[in-house]
């Protein structure tokens, strides 16, 4: 095993070398808002990644990884900021999915899912929310039933990013009738190209549609897709949940990294800097973007406490490019609806707060079963 450092300039001699030609011009492409840019030339950088053993790098080596240390993985993460490489397409199957797979599937599940997201050949979604499960998520109405060698699925699940660009998705369902709230859940793998599945874009307030409406009417599955037991989905949709809340955001920090350095940077250039107010907000930025890494590198945070503090971090951030934009912020550049980076990143990371389990939630998760203190009253 190498040191840090030797990682380190591996990874960059390699970004340096690599990210050339025809990926040379995705540099900077994607991110919050802006995941429709490029997507077929971002996959095919990630394939290439793939090729050349830089995709699932902390996974261990028997699945594929390169099993490198959390230092490593951070040197990584900081490695490819640097080189502005372009935001990855593979993030669900690779750092939620394939840890939790690896952690709970079976031997034949793992042969079977862990190759084709190493090697980028299927992308994965999330079902997890609901119209009426969003941040109550064990409120969950959609059901599957065992039928022989299958699971039937019916119901429908919203806010699930990328689907549209997706061939499966991991689906938490209930699959025992009359059970309530987190019992009687299921984790089941459900293809997404088949007879019984509707994927609906939601237009959001970007003009973009990261998020999807995904309806399923009698969709199948093979019986042998569930991880973990039938009924015990609810610990395994924790499992991937603390994936999706720790360790895995230092990925999702090289996108806000850089998101705070083009603002900085604009800052300078238009003398929004001058001000004292702005350059105070731009350095509270950088420290809690500071604190966010050293509470991920930690490994130990609360899940939901991790999801709360780098949410309001970026909404923050959104609110105070537009400060750093001026009253221009305020226009659309162009006929209809033509946005650029910082007025997309302020209307895009409203809806942090909201997703994966909206603050009053994550709040009342961290009070009850963190600090112990009495259940809020419910009806």
């Amino acid at each position: 095993m190498s040191t840090v450092e030797e990682f380190r300039t591996e990874v960059r001699d390699w970004l340096r070398t690599h990210l050339t030609g025809e990926f040379a011009a995705l540099k900077g492409l994607g991110g919050p808002g802006r995941e429709h840019e490029a997507f077929a030339g971002r996959l095919a950088w990630e394939r290439h990644m793939a090729a050349h053993g830089w995709t699932c790098v902390g996974w261990p080596e028997e699945y594929g990884g390169r099993g490198a240390s959390l230092e490593q993985q951070v040197a990584f993460h900081e490695e490819y900021a640097l080189a502005d490489a372009p935001a990855r397409v593979n993030h669900i199957g690779e750092q939620l999915l394939g840890p939790t797979l690896i952690e709970h599937g079976t031997a034949e599940q793992k042969a079977r899912f862990l190759p084709p997201i190493r090697n980028v050949e299927e992308l994965w979604c999330q079902g997890y929310s609901e119209p009426d499960a969003g941040s109550d998520l064990a409120n969950i109405r959609t059901r599957a039933v065992r039928e022989g060698d299958a699971w039937v699925v019916t119901g429908q699940k919203i806010w699930t990013s990328l689907a549209h660009e997706s061939q499966w998705c991991f689906v938490v369902a209930r699959t025992e009738p009359g059970s309530r709230r987190h019992a009687g859940l299921s984790y089941l793998l459900v293809p997404l190209d088949q007879p019984g599945v509707e994927i609906r874009p939601i237009v959001q307030l970007t003009g973009t549609s990261e998020f999807n409406e995904v309806f399923f009417d009698g969709a199948r599955t093979s019986a042998s897709h569930v991880v973990g037991a039938p009924g015990d989905g609810w610990r395994i949709a924790l499992s991937t949940l603390g994936h999706e809340r720790g360790v895995s955001t230092l990925g999702q920090q090289v996108g806000f990294r850089r998101e705070w350095e083009g603002l900085a940077e604009l800052a300078r250039r238009n003398g929004a800097a001058a001000d004292p107010l702005i350059r105070d907000r731009l350095v509270r930025a950088w420290t809690g973007l500071e604190a966010l890494r050293a509470t991920a590198l930690r490994g130990d945070v609360d899940a939901s406490t991790a999801k709360l503090a780098w949410s309001h971090w970026h909404r923050d951030l959104g609110e105070l490019a537009l400060d750093v934009r001026g009253a221009g912020a305020l226009l659309a550049a162009g006929e209809p609806y033509e946005l650029d980076d910082w007025q997309r990143l302020f209307l895009f990371s409203r809806a942090d707060t909201v997703y994966a389990g909206s603050s009053e939630i994550q709040r009342n998760i961290i009070a009850e079963r963190v600090l112990g203190l009495p259940k809020e009253a419910r009806a």
